[in-house]
Order: C-alpha cells, then structure tokens, then sequence
C-alpha cells in the first residue's frame, strides 16, 4: 500500500515566488543613517542608482508593515507590491535635512499605499476612503462595546458612543458587509 506523506505547508505558486522574494530580500544590507542622507542628496538630483539602493535598503521593512494588513481582502504578496510603490515614493520625497531617519518618513506612505488598495481592491464595489473610516470607526465601537459589556450593542448604543444618528449607525452596519455568497446560509430572519 502507497503511504502518503503530509506536509505542514502546500506549497502554491504564490508562495513559493514570496519565499524566494523574503530570502532575496533578507540578503540585502541595511544602510546607515549617513549613507541614507548621501542618497537622499543623490535621489533629488535624480540619480536612480541611488533610489534603487534607498528602497532595496528598505524592501524588509515593507514586508513588516504589510503583514499587519494581512486578512483584509488583499494577499500578502499584493500588500508588498502596494507598500513597495509607498516606499519608492517616499524615497522620492524623503528630506535628509528635516533630521529624521528615512524609515521613520516612509512608514507612513507604505501604509497610505496598502491602505487605498485595500480600499480600492478589496471590496466589491469601491468606496470612498472617508466611508471606509467611517466604518471602521463603528467596527472599533462594537468591538469595544461587546469586549466591555460581553453583549452586542443597541444601534443607540453605538450612536451615542460615536455622537451620530442611529440610523446612520445602522446603515453602516448594514453596508459595512464586504459581500455575500451565493452558497452562505440565509437568515430565519
């Protein structure tokens, strides 16, 4: 009889792309705060040697922030792409003479990066960044509100934990769904 083996990990096309792109990036040197000044002169003068060294310094850190964004409709490769786009941007406008390190300016257009697209391609139909915050605020709500009283709040509840109208709570709720399938169970409502 045949024995079949088991393994912990199936292994995709996907997967085994990211794996080879962590272990090539896990290679690459990080850069001192002096070199990072050098090239920030270099990238403004546009030296794209320079700006390819910057964000390949830099690529691991990408890695770090989009894996908190895991689980949100994007796969973890498409997160790093994003975040890869936020950093060369970053790289881009980065001001060595402001006295921070470039890190530090970068992280927040790596996660403005990963944030829109998720906005843009997680959900069936887009929606407008300021709605998608809206939502999340009434997630966060719910989420402390259950967490504290270990019962699910009144839409009045939330409304007046947020200052809003519980209408507006309730169709926030309501849309807030990213979809549904055809095979899920319907409600016996």
């Amino acid at each position: 009889m045949r024995q079949l083996k088991i393994t912990n990990k199936i292994t995709s096309r996907e997967s085994v792309a990211l794996d080879k792109y962590l272990n090539d990036i896990s290679k690459i040197d990080l850069l001192a705060p002096e070199e990072e000044a050098g090239l920030a002169r270099r990238i403004r003068e546009g030296d794209e040697e320079a700006l390819e060294i910057m964000t390949k310094a830099n690529l691991r850190f990408v890695v770090s922030v989009a894996k908190q964004y895991q689980n949100q409709g994007l796969s973890l490769s498409d997160l790093i792409n994003e975040g890869n786009v936020g950093l060369m941007k970053a790289a881009k406008r980065f001001d060595e003479t402001k006295g921070f390190k470039f890190i530090s300016y970068a992280v927040w257009w790596i996660r403005q990066s990963i944030l829109s697209a998720i906005v843009e391609y997680s959900r069936m139909v887009r929606l407008p960044l300021s709605k998608v915050g809206a939502y999340n605020k009434v997630n966060e709500a719910f989420t402390s509100f259950v967490q504290e009283f270990e019962r699910e709040p009144t839409h009045e509840e939330l409304a007046e934990l947020l200052d809003i109208a519980p209408k507006e709570v309730a169709n926030m709720l309501r849309g807030g769904n990213k979809h549904l399938s055809m095979d899920a169970p319907m409600s016996s409502e």
